[in-house]
């Protein structure tokens, strides 16, 4: 997750070349050849874009060994792809689930590892079976995205990164107690330190809905909070605190040999004037596989649009279609079950996750059953109300005096008809949000 914030601002922050030469001395790097990634590569189509392929690393040795038991060699749960822009007046960055069921291309054994054959998998175990090579190539292969470079980061250096920079803040709709994240937070907003911010991003079954949809959502809206702490004035005027964190996130970091200091300060230079608030983070359209239960399965042609603007360097704005009410990625809602349907509330925020929406908590209702299916909201959350009731089939919305929360809560009752259909022009799928997303505020 930090290897976004890391990849950006490396590209973002003008510094000279001097400081570039001692910070890129502290990466570590991985050689990744031709052979490696195959003779059919996507063509490079926008010949100044950058395409960075980001993993964490979940490797559970040294000093990793802590945060769960033993594994030989290394694992990850995090896929993304960074994406800047020909004028550098923009960054994407796409996150490809963790469950995804795809079709995997064949990979050499390297490195002590087996390789891969071609066969329909999920989409990390290329890391497992051939390295970053092999993930490099397979993320190619997906999506006929020529990537130009690849960062990794451990979680050490993760925890190091948001130490550097005093912490990042997040919002939590309610307290958190996971012995497995080894995470203990209260509610509201809050400034994490490195290790809260690590069992943050690595909780799942505790917090939301507890799926790995959840934990990109959670991941994605703290990757914007930080780079709105490291791109602000607080930390872009302090020498000290800017040095800080580059330095740890150097060292956090291995890439491969190509990106070299000569193309950090090339891209320094050429994206000073890059704001937060000109970076989208967005996550591959999916839903649940029917035929592989516990697997996502991408959505068409969605999926494919999303990877041809990323390709030809266009930009997701100007898709046409959508709605003109608040965006789906930017509204958190409480599922309750009202009727006496055992999972019922389950079901229901899944297919509302599928849409974008950020599920915050599923419960019951206090009393049952419930004769109709209501939104309850505040006046801070009314603006959210339009876009949820036009996904459903049925239900009204009624206001709450009194409460302040934005987030809307969806009682279920007992004339639930499910959701309307997707439009074939509905793009909100590929429309995130920018880096100066406030999950407080949503």
């Amino acid at each position: 997750m930090a290897a976004v914030v890391a990849t950006v601002v490396l590209a973002a922050v003008g510094v000279v070349i001097g400081v570039y030469v001692k910070l890129t001395g502290n990466v570590k790097h991985i050689e990744v050849t031709g052979d490696d990634l195959g003779a059919t590569r996507p063509p490079k189509v926008a010949t100044t874009s950058l395409n960075v392929l980001i993993v964490g690393s979940d490797q559970r040795d040294g000093k990793n060994a802590r945060y769960g038991r033993s594994v030989e060699g290394e694992r990850t749960d995090t896929i993304m792809l960074a994406h800047l822009s020909s004028k550098r007046d923009g960054a994407m960055v796409i996150s490809f689930p963790r469950d995804s069921l795809v079709q995997l291309p064949a990979c050499h054994a390297k490195g002590g590892l087996p390789g891969q054959q071609p066969h329909l998998g999920m989409i990390n175990e290329s890391f497992n079976s051939g390295g970053i090579g092999c993930t490099w190539k397979t993320i190619e292969s997906l999506t006929g995205i020529h990537i130009d470079h690849f960062v990794k980061v451990d979680f050490t250096g993760f925890k190091s990164m948001v130490d550097a920079v005093g912490g990042v803040d997040v919002c939590l709709p309610q307290r958190v107690d996971d012995t497995k994240a080894l995470l203990h937070l209260p509610a509201g907003r809050q400034s994490l330190n490195g290790e809260q911010a690590l069992g943050y991003v690595r909780a799942r079954y505790s917090m939301g809905d507890g799926s790995d949809i959840g934990r990109i959502q959670r991941q994605q809206m703290f990757i914007s909070s930080m780079l709105k702490k490291v791109m602000s004035g607080e930390t872009l005027t302090d020498p000290a605190r800017l040095l800080g964190f580059l330095d740890a996130a150097t060292k956090a970091v291995t890439t491969d040999p190509q990106l070299t200091p000569g193309v950090m300060k090339d891209l320094a230079t050429s994206a000073q004037g890059m704001t937060a608030g000109q970076i989208r983070f967005i996550t591959t359209p999916w839903h649940y596989s029917v035929t592989h239960p516990g697997r996502v399965e991408w959505v068409q042609p969605q999926a494919r649009t999303l990877f041809q603007i990323v390709a030809k360097d266009k930009s997701v704005a100007g898709i046409k279609g959508g709605q003109a009410k608040a965006p789906r990625s930017k509204i958190n809602i409480e599922v309750r079950n009202g009727t006496l349907r055992s999972g019922l509330a389950t079901t229901v925020a899944v297919a509302l996750e599928q849409r974008g929406y950020h599920i915050t908590k599923i419960g019951d209702a206090p009393r049952k059953p419930v004769p109709r299916t209501t939104v309850h909201y505040s006046p801070n959350g009314a603006s959210r109300v339009p876009t949820l009731t036009a996904d459903l089939l049925s239900g009204t919305a009624r206001p709450v005096p009194g409460a302040t929360t934005s987030r809307l809560v969806l009682t279920i009752g007992d004339d639930w008809k499910g959701l309307k259909a997707l439009r074939a022009d509905d793009s909100e799928a590929l429309k995130g949000f920018d880096a100066t997303h406030d999950t407080c505020a949503s």
